[in-house]
């Protein structure tokens, strides 16, 4: 394990454990699952403190569409080694605080989650859509297509399948 992730996990707050593994390469992965939403933006000014940073961010859903949570996973380089940490938020009516402040990468990311998502995040400096169209409904396409499905090349399928549903065609 290189020096910052280790510096990282032996500054950590009560309630933050990450665990880690190394391969036979020397890479090291580490991961923590946050208590709270709350927990997200001094768990990164802690990771950008003990000199990481964010790579990029994953916002899925469950693939039951009435399960009453969904997670976010952050993933961090720690000089070269990945920590992601992951947080649980309810499916319906998620707020989570903006990290662009300490990381301007995760600026897309959190413009995505509200345009796709029912995740509103607090503080963002830009929280303008990126494709969507103002006048439709925030979140849209996670109530007709789950972006998950979408990005796994099944929106079509998926579509069709609810269409047919609808339309009571069992085609």
């Amino acid at each position: 394990m290189k020096a910052e992730l280790g510096n990282f996990i032996g500054r950590l707050q009560p309630g933050w454990v990450v665990e880690c593994s190394t391969d036979r390469y020397g890479v090291t992965v580490g991961w923590c699952v946050l208590e709270t939403a709350d927990d997200l933006l001094p768990f990164g000014a802690a990771v950008k403190e003990a000199g990481g940073r964010l790579s990029t961010i994953t916002a899925y859903q469950p693939k039951d569409p009435d399960a009453a949570v969904r997670e976010i996973a952050y993933h961090f380089d720690m000089d070269g080694d990945t920590l992601t940490a992951t947080v649980r938020l309810p499916r319906r009516g998620a707020e989570i605080d903006s990290l662009t402040p300490l990381f301007r990468n995760a600026d897309w990311n959190e413009r995505e989650f509200m345009e796709l998502y029912d995740i509103r995040v607090r503080n963002h400096p830009d929280p303008r859509r990126l494709f969507v169209d103002a006048t439709v409904d925030s979140a849209i396409l996670d109530r007709l297509i789950p972006f998950s499905a979408m990005v796994n090349s099944a929106s079509t399928k998926t579509l069709w399948e609810r269409i047919m549903v609808k339309t009571g065609d069992k085609q």
